[in-house]
């Protein structure tokens, strides 16, 4: 019997999660190496994160530090997992070509770690 291959969830935090994470779940969504999420901090948000997603994560992404303290913040009383600041400003529109090849440089990285540590 074949074991199942694991893969490194990572989700991805924005503000408002209308332009970077979701560009940048877009990007990962078909690579075979990792699962992704994308969610926002703003309650404005089309997704705002959750415990769920907290809980599902293996790794997040935030595109400003801000949200980083925010998540430790609101999620106090959970285990996080490892939380890393991609530092991409909201300068961007979803999929704009400097925005996808900015998140990839950042990301790219971030996966080649997990990946080692699976």
């Amino acid at each position: 019997m074949q074991e199942k291959t694991l893969r490194p969830r990572i989700l991805f935090v924005c503000g408002r999660n209308r332009w970077r994470s979701p560009t940048a779940q877009h990007i990962y969504a078909n690579d075979q190496r990792v699962e992704t999420r994308s969610a926002g901090v703003s309650s404005r948000s089309p997704h705002q994160i959750s415990q769920v997603d907290i809980q599902w994560a293996d790794l997040i992404l935030v595109m400003e530090e801000e949200y980083a303290a925010w998540i430790r913040g609101h999620f106090r009383a959970l285990d996080l997992p490892p939380i890393k600041s991609l530092d991409i400003p909201d300068e961007y529109t979803y999929m704009d070509t400097e925005l996808v090849e900015l998140i990839q440089s950042c990301v790219e990285p971030h996966i080649s770690r997990l990946k080692n540590t699976i």
